[in-house]
């Protein structure tokens, strides 16, 4: 956490924690690293780059949870860039004092203040640090990270569940309430004609809201298509092969936008790796959509030489945790080809998950250790991070396993670990 007692350096490995680790997490590490010099009840980050969660929210559960898009545009509206204020706004249903900060490109950071503070204090600084959490939110949106992806997914794919169920009991409620009104038993017509239009503008509001979160959450494949070929000439401007771009169909299905964001990931990756070789004449980057997956082919002729090893390294991340396949082939002298197919659906849950795989990288690698029996000084040394991101590695891993002692995680992790050994070796043999 920032502290003018503590040195630069310590700040800065901090802050080094905070955008180290995973996107889901980084408003509940921001507001811990923030609480000392800008204390506060709540913290909501918000960026419409991010498809699966545009709020990413720390602090008052109750607060949090009732923050709405509409109320953050809003807030938006009233700060300019790298001019952080303090206000009173609308949030989570109730007008309240805000520190609110807006960094150029329109990422949004909004603080709740504790009741006790209402100037904002180290403006400058905030925006500075907010300015850096930003940007690394950004990089791993853009580069399309496979744990963003993961997460991206997860999250888009249980907001849809939700919108429908709920909009699929208001729909029905709303088509009850207007039969009623509508049925000639009501005589006072004046009140039956102004009910009926009360109801007619929720059900249209309603509609809307569900579309409203799709535009947010989708992209139109053409659109995606066209800003990949926006990326791609940049990057080839001083190529001289000739490029070929074949969009997909009109009219096609919305791309998931995490989906639409590895897309253009993983095509770039693959048109730059065919035009390391020796440049190619021609390269042909085609996208089809079947309704069920997208299609990514990228084809170029005469080299050949692509390092199909190091390309199915490059894209492996990505297309594991979308449940994508790749196909990569090069013949000296015809050419290269690599063919990537994204399923445009969540792939349903396999049988016999643990929870161990609910845990991200770093995690995994402090429950190793815990499980050898070593204590949080020890793991710290090991890892080479603070003793305090340690507990709070166990904290987290505690929670996602469901655990409620070291001798527990320990138990699950090395039960988990000797399944999956002997699984390998069945697999080897």
């Amino acid at each position: 956490m920032l502290d003018t007692t503590t040195p630069p350096e310590a700040d800065l490995l901090a802050l080094r924690e905070v955008i180290e680790g995973p996107l889901h997490g980084i408003a509940r590490r921001f507001s811990r690293f923030l609480s000392d010099r800008w204390p506060h009840t709540a913290l909501v980050i918000f960026t419409r780059e991010c498809t699966g969660r545009p709020r990413k929210v720390a602090g008052a559960a109750d607060m949090v949870n009732k923050v709405t898009i509409d109320e953050l545009e809003q807030l938006k509206a009233l700060v300019e860039p790298d001019r952080p204020r303090s206000t009173t706004a609308p949030i989570g249903g109730a007008a309240r004092t805000v520190w609110a900060v807006r960094d150029p490109v329109g990422t949004l950071l909004v603080l709740v203040p504790r009741a006790s503070r209402k100037q904002l204090p180290h403006p400058v600084a905030l925006s500075a640090l907010f300015g850096i959490v930003a940007t690394s939110i950004r990089q791993q949106v853009a580069q399309a990270s496979p744990d963003y992806l993961a997460e991206s997914r997860a999250a888009s794919s249980e907001r849809a569940r939700t919108i429908t169920e709920m909009a699929a009991a208001h729909e029905s409620a709303l088509v009850a309430v207007l039969n009623t009104l509508r049925a000639a038993a009501l005589d006072d017509r004046r009140a039956r004609l102004a009910a009926t239009e009360t109801a007619s503008a929720a059900l249209v509001a309603l509609r809307s809201a569900q579309k409203s979160d799709l535009a947010l959450t989708d992209e139109a494949a053409p659109a995606a298509f066209t800003k990949l070929r926006r990326d791609v000439r940049q990057v080839l401007k001083h190529q001289r092969a000739r490029v070929e771009f074949v969009p997909p169909a009109k009219g096609t299905r919305p791309l998931p936008g995490e989906i639409a964001y590895a897309a253009r990931a993983m095509t770039r990756a693959a048109v730059l790796a065919l035009t390391t070789q020796p440049a190619p004449s021609r390269l042909r980057i085609a996208w089809t959509c079947d309704g069920t997956s997208l299609r990514i082919d990228v084809r170029e002729q005469e080299s050949g030489s692509v390092d199909t090893h190091t390309l199915s390294r490059q894209l492996e991340g990505r297309a594991r945790a979308l449940g994508a396949t790749v196909d990569l082939d090069a013949v000296p002298g015809w050419g290269s080809r690599a063919g990537i197919t994204l399923p445009l659906d969540p792939p349903a849950p396999r049988t016999g998950e643990t929870r161990l795989e609910s845990l991200n990288p770093r995690e995994r690698a402090v429950l190793r250790l815990l499980a050898q029996g070593k204590r949080n000084k020890a793991i710290a040394d090991a890892l080479g991070v603070t003793e305090s991101t340690v507990k709070f590695h166990v904290t987290g891993i505690f929670k996602k396993l469901d655990v409620g002692s070291r001798g527990e995680a320990a138990a699950l992790a090395l039960n988990g670990y000797a399944q999956g050994s002997a699984a390998g070796g069945r697999e080897g043999g």
